[in-house]
């Protein structure tokens, strides 16, 4: 087919918002997979995002690979086959995800946020990004995510950066690459399962309006990538850190031990703060993606109009 439309599609309900000037909110195929969470927490999960999003007058456009293709508003007759997928496809992989065939893979933060940018969709809600990983000034280990934030002119909406990430870090990376930090009605960047991590944000932004205005700006002057808005996990679903911080400590002594490297690392560190907090982080984590959805369509509300 002309113009590679093999490699790359978007659902129906989608194309047709998009042609319409309708809001679209893009969201992540990992989290929902068993790589993100245990059944049938992922359909949970699944199901309380997409409607938080249509509860706020947007479409979602769940992203993945099926068939060969990369797909931006997975169709319901696929949802299934996304939801029991456990290959995970990050950006350096979309190409050959595509170009090999691969009947079903899930697709990360910046495999993501690139396929959205690709579908001309400005919004996205995930539960936490990817960042610097501890010790990555041995190893080297920063997620693309950060680079594809850079990169492509999409707002991402989060609870921070993944509990186990070197936070500090991470937001300096964000510095040095240019990435709009906005912490949503708050000045401090939240920790996931956490909402204060102890680290300041540079902007605070109250509303939907707000961002757009970021976003707009940010392509006014020149930069080429998005917005990150960091939303805190919800007052009532915020877990106490001092379990899960022993949990890690141990989980990254563990995952050094066994030589763990890259994408190794995160089920190791999952499973430690599930068990560490009694299965209340699956609960905690659906609470969040639920919300980043929620304001994920607040933001796409404000760029429609």
């Amino acid at each position: 087919m002309a113009g590679g439309a093999q490699f790359f599609r978007v659902g129906d309900e989608v194309a047709a918002a998009l042609a319409g000037h309708r809001r679209v909110v893009a969201l992540e195929s990992t989290i929902f997979s068993g790589l993100g969470l245990p059944s049938p927490a992922n359909r949970e999960c699944f199901d309380r995002c997409a409607a938080a999003v249509r509860d706020g007058g947007a479409v979602p456009a769940l992203t993945a690979v099926i068939d060969g293709a990369a797909v931006v508003g997975v169709e319901a007759d696929d949802l299934d086959r996304v939801l029991a997928g456990s290959h995970k496809v990050a950006g350096r992989d979309l190409a050959r995800a595509v170009s090999g065939g691969l009947d079903v893979g899930v697709t990360t933060v910046g495999a993501s946020l690139t396929l959205a940018a690709r579908a001309g969709i400005e919004v996205f809600a995930t539960g936490g990004i990817g960042g610097v990983h501890r010790c990555a000034e041995v190893t080297g280990d920063v997620s693309h995510d950060l680079v594809a934030l850079s990169r492509h002119p999409v707002v991402a909406v989060s609870s921070g950066a993944k509990a186990f990430l070197d936070l500090a870090r991470t937001l300096e990376y964000l510095e040095t690459l240019g990435v709009p930090v906005a912490g949503w009605r708050t000045d401090r960047f939240p920790a996931f399962y956490v909402r204060d991590s102890g680290l300041e944000v540079p902007t605070v932004v109250d509303s939907g309006a707000e961002v757009a205005a970021m976003l707009r700006a940010a392509a006014a002057v020149g930069h080429p990538g998005g917005v990150l808005v960091a939303n805190p996990i919800p007052v009532a679903a915020e877990l106490d850190p001092e379990p899960i911080n022993r949990a890690l400590g141990s989980a990254l002594a563990l995952v050094e031990r066994q030589g763990r490297r890259g994408p190794e690392v995160t089920p190791v560190l999952l499973e430690a703060i599930a068990a560490a907090t009694d299965g209340r982080s699956v609960g905690a984590n659906l609470a969040l993606a639920q919300d980043n959805a929620r304001v994920a369509a607040e933001i796409a509300a404000a760029l429609a109009q």
